[in-house]
């Protein structure tokens, strides 16, 4: 009976010290990261006799880990959403305080631009208001140099970033490789802090990459990013790389090493804050860079074409305001061919700012979108006087392009980088419209002429005057050269120039045309400088420029507005996630204290029971002994 006592109150001793010793390693662990509270199971001693079955004591059945895979699995999904929106809105922030902050957004210099115009409209022949509108366009051109450098510096953050982040991931993927290994090796005695160990490195893998968990027969997880591609099999861990863009050698792609060489992986294939810096580049940054080259080239071509159609101050026709360069052109790493592509802008109202990329199958070329492979329609045959039409673009083939070269057109990418004023004297400033002219007052007509234009400098360099006369209201000759056919409203043309009437002429009109001399105080042409910023320009002529550098600022604003609040929704989500695991596998200081007193008075009447079986064991001795 005594040896009965003494194994019921041994096994007791002992099954509650483990049970003590699991509650404070819980207590002591409650503040641990990825810590999973940990509970022993007890079972009943069953009884040896067949004739009275009196139980033996208490077992220790197993070390429970109180973890959930369901639970973990959306923790790692929330954790690669969370990382994914948490970079989407920092950097998506920089860009909108980028095109928010007076001190660094285009809408000072843009008004102080065409506030200074206005002043040459009120005073053509002011020497200081004309300096003023030069170191105003000046100004201009130097604050979208800015912004464009910021953005690029931006693409450069990205790189190194990604890079950082890549090598904290494949960090993480042997960690966890080498956990699998010893989980294995541990076969069914495995720890639970092991697992827990693990686990933690599988979620913070997750934050920065996304990561899909498989648990094989043997205990080793398995680690796919959210496209599939897997990082960790078993005990081997696979690496993530950079690779070079195959038109962009400055920049870098993300890649999966495999014994081959670096596979590059599409942007899709990762989620976490990895997957959040290239969506950012793709989705964010480089629309917003190739708009803002959008309006530095839309604005930069209309005050050229302005000033090219007028009369400067010392009676020459107007040269360009600003200098821009070309849209870019990139051939592809593996292009064999010898030929290339060179591309101008051609028409600013059908100027996208997509990039292309343009593929030659070693008979015809095509056109599709960069981003989306979508096929965009091109006309022309691409030689110089038949070149190639796409995205407000002329683009002219040059020969030995291979079958499968490919190249990128960037058609406004980098260009506000390169927007610089190209005249320096204030009297290089075209106010004047090229032409002076006098009505016949013998006319009948009503019509006169409302504006010139000067459209072609070398034709227009000798010309003196010339004599417009009306056969009729609908036909007229220049010079007696004619007779042409005159639409109303529509653009009459001559040697170099070109001019518009106002009102209806009738037959035997004449107008007598002359050609702006030096020093003139006419401000026509001023005036077309003067309200360039709210005439149509963009999007075949619907959208004025002002409204789109307005919506430029208006976008950066609602992207780093959406991010944050899917931001916000998605810590909501990782918060309850985070209290379900919590509820259940996290330690509650207040539970632990109750187990622990409770194992604490069974440890202590366990071993009274001990004690007990002592002394009927002596009292059974001392009986013998007599």
């Amino acid at each position: 009976m005594t040896s009965g006592i003494l194994g019921t109150g041994t096994s007791a001793l002992l099954a509650y010290q483990r049970a003590l010793s699991t509650v404070s390693h819980n207590v002591a662990n409650a503040a641990t990261p990825g810590y999973t509270r940990q509970r022993v199971e007890l079972q009943a001693r069953p009884g040896a006799s067949a004739m009275l079955s009196i139980g033996q004591g208490v077992d220790v059945k197993q070390l429970t880990r109180l973890a959930d895979g369901l639970v973990f699995a959306r923790q790692n999904d929330s954790a690669g959403e969370l990382g994914r929106l948490d970079q989407l809105s920092q950097l998506a922030s920089r860009v909108d305080g980028l095109m928010s902050d007076s001190a660094t957004s285009l809408v000072d210099p843009w008004s102080s631009f065409f506030n200074a115009a206005k002043g040459v409209v009120a005073d053509p022949t002011s020497n200081p208001a004309r300096s003023q509108l030069l170191a105003s366009a000046d100004q201009l051109a130097t604050r979208f140099r800015s912004v464009d450098g910021q953005l690029a510096k931006m693409d450069d953050d990205v790189d190194r970033s990604m890079t950082s982040k890549i090598a904290d991931a494949n960090r993480l993927a042997s960690e966890i490789a080498d956990l699998n290994r010893n989980i294995i090796s541990a076969g069914g005695n495995v720890s639970s802090d092991l697992l827990d160990a693990r686990d933690q490195r599988v979620r913070d893998l997750s934050k920065l990459v996304g990561a899909q968990t498989v648990i094989q027969d043997d205990g080793a997880m398995n680690v796919f990013t959210t496209g599939g591609q897997p990082l960790v099999l078993g005990v081997r861990a696979s690496s993530l790389a950079t690779t070079q863009d195959p038109y962009r050698p400055d920049r870098l792609q993300l890649a999966l090493q495999t014994p081959t060489g670096a596979m590059r992986l599409p942007e899709g294939t990762v989620s976490g804050e990895l997957g959040g810096l290239l969506e950012f580049r793709s989705r964010i940054l480089d629309p917003m860079r190739a708009e803002l080259g959008r309006m530095a080239a839309a604005f930069a071509q209309s005050a050229n074409a302005i000033q090219n159609a007028g009369i400067d101050y010392n009676g020459n026709p107007g040269a360009n305001l600003f200098t821009l360069a070309p849209p870019q052109v990139a051939a592809n790493a593996g292009n064999t061919g010898s030929g290339g592509l060179s591309a101008s802008i051609d028409d600013v109202g059908a100027l996208t700012g997509q990039n292309l990329i343009l593929r030659f199958d070693g008979s015809n070329w095509s056109a599709q979108r960069a981003d989306t492979g979508e096929a965009v329609a091109m006309t022309g045959t691409g030689t110089a006087a038949d070149p190639f039409k796409v995205g407000g673009m002329a683009i002219v083939a040059s020969p030995g392009a291979a079958a499968g070269d490919r190249f990128l057109v960037s058609p406004t990418d980098g260009a506000a980088g390169s927007l610089q004023v190209a005249i320096r004297d204030p009297a290089g400033i075209a106010t004047a419209a090229p032409l002076t002219s006098s009505a016949d007052p013998a006319n009948l007509g009503d019509a006169k002429v409302a504006s010139s234009a000067i459209t072609d400098a070398a034709q227009f360099a000798g010309f003196t005057g010339a004599t417009l006369d009306f056969i009729d209201a609908t036909h007229y000759t220049i010079d007696g050269n004619g007779p042409y056919t005159y639409v109303p409203g529509s653009a009459i043309a001559g040697n170099g120039w070109s001019l518009t009437l106002s009102g209806t002429p009738a037959a035997g009109d004449s107008f007598t045309l002359g050609r702006t001399g030096p020093r003139s105080s006419d401000n026509a042409n001023a005036r077309q400088l003067a309200a360039l910023d709210t005439r149509g320009v963009l999007d075949g002529g619907t959208t004025a420029l002002t409204t789109g550098v307005t919506r430029l600022a208006s976008r950066a604003g609602g992207e780093a507005s959406h991010a944050q609040l899917s931001l916000q929704a998605q810590q909501a989500i990782d918060d309850q996630v985070n209290a379900e695991r919590e509820s259940l596998s996290g330690v509650n200081l207040d539970e632990e204290a109750a187990d622990m007193l409770r194992y604490q008075q069974a440890y202590q009447a366990a071993a009274q029971v001990i004690a007990t079986a002592d002394t009927l064991f002596q009292t059974l001795l001392s009986v013998v002994r007599r």
